[in-house]
């Protein structure tokens, strides 16, 4: 696309889903996360009176007061709510595992939701985990084809949900800094109405606007698949920036790793001139990894590099 002095204005791909299984639409996909890490997909399978229910339970649950949304806690490193007094534009909530009725129930019981509330929730997860395991083999068959074993169905789908508390004031502040996702891909319900969302794309090294696009989902490939393919595929670093003095949600679903096993190279991206790049790893170590040092993006990666001497590898 250009403008109108000839210059390219760049953009993320959209992937039409009712368009599988056309080849064109596989070689989309592939040069999507070949080049970007991050595309939008459109026509997918979630209705979009459930995405808006689903924007409706988010917003009046983050109207509970401050003391309620703290008791927003989790088993694991970095999941509940998160709130820092000295960047008040931005909080988070949610819990480990979609896939998990007492993690849900759990949520539901910390914040007081109410019954229609905790239905709408479960019906979005089970429906937004169905569309980001189909998302995962589309992106495996377009590089892969189905032969290969993996199929991401007991996959663990994190729960996050964000809202920047942006004012007139704010504008041109950080919503939230640069980083990549820790897991496999990230399926976003963006706010369809405020703007702030951006992207790094690759190999022109500058951050790419994504404006709202109502009725659908933005997703971002994280450090996970970026072992999964040997490095193939990048983690699309990204960021939030304050454009416009109103409140933004966005609904963050996340298929992160194996709920048994390591997180490893898939064998099919290994041959004599490409050796994996990483040992196999625990996620949740991973994660502790990352938070533990503060780290934003993948260079908490480099503790599982597979030519790092193994008396560091513990560090």
């Amino acid at each position: 696309m250009e403008n109108v002095s000839g210059s390219v204005i760049l953009s993320i791909p959209i992937i039409d889903m009712q368009k599988f299984p056309d080849e064109e639409e596989y070689k989309k996909l592939r040069d999507a996360c070949d080049e970007w890490g991050c595309f939008r997909v459109m026509n997918h399978s979630l209705p979009k009176i459930l995405m808006e229910e689903m924007k409706q339970v988010v917003t009046c649950l983050y109207e509970r007061p401050r003391e309620i949304k703290q008791r927003n806690i989790d088993t694991v490193i970095g999941s509940g709510y998160t709130y820092f007094p000295l960047h008040p534009v931005f909080e988070n909530m949610g819990f480990h595992d979609f896939g998990s009725s007492l993690d849900i129930d759990n949520f539901c019981s910390q914040l007081d939701a109410s019954t229609h509330d905790k239905k709408i929730i479960k019906a979005y997860g089970e429906a937004v985990q169905e569309l980001a395991v189909d998302i995962a083999r589309k992106i495996k068959d377009s590089i892969l084809g189905s032969s290969e074993a993996v199929d991401f169905q007991d996959w663990r789908c994190n729960f996050k949900m964000n809202k920047y508390s942006f004012t007139p004031e704010t504008v041109g502040h950080v919503g939230i800094h640069e980083h990549t996702d820790p897991g496999f891909l990230s399926v976003v319900q963006d706010d369809d109405l405020v703007d702030g969302l951006e992207v790094l794309h690759p190999p022109s090294g500058s951050f790419v606007p994504v404006p709202p696009l109502s009725g659908t989902f933005v997703v971002n490939l994280g450090d996970v698949a970026h072992v999964w393919s040997n490095g193939r595929f990048p983690d699309v670093i990204h960021r939030v920036q304050c454009k416009e003095g109103r409140t933004r949600i966005s609904i963050v679903t996340s298929l992160q790793a194996p709920r048994h096993g390591d997180v490893e190279v898939a064998k099919e991206f290994v041959d004599s001139n490409h050796p994996p790049l990483f040992m196999p790893f625990n996620f949740e170590r991973y994660i502790e990894s990352r938070w533990t040092k503060n780290i934003r993006n993948s260079e908490a990666l480099d503790l599982f590099r597979a030519n790092r001497p193994s008396s560091t590898v513990s560090a």
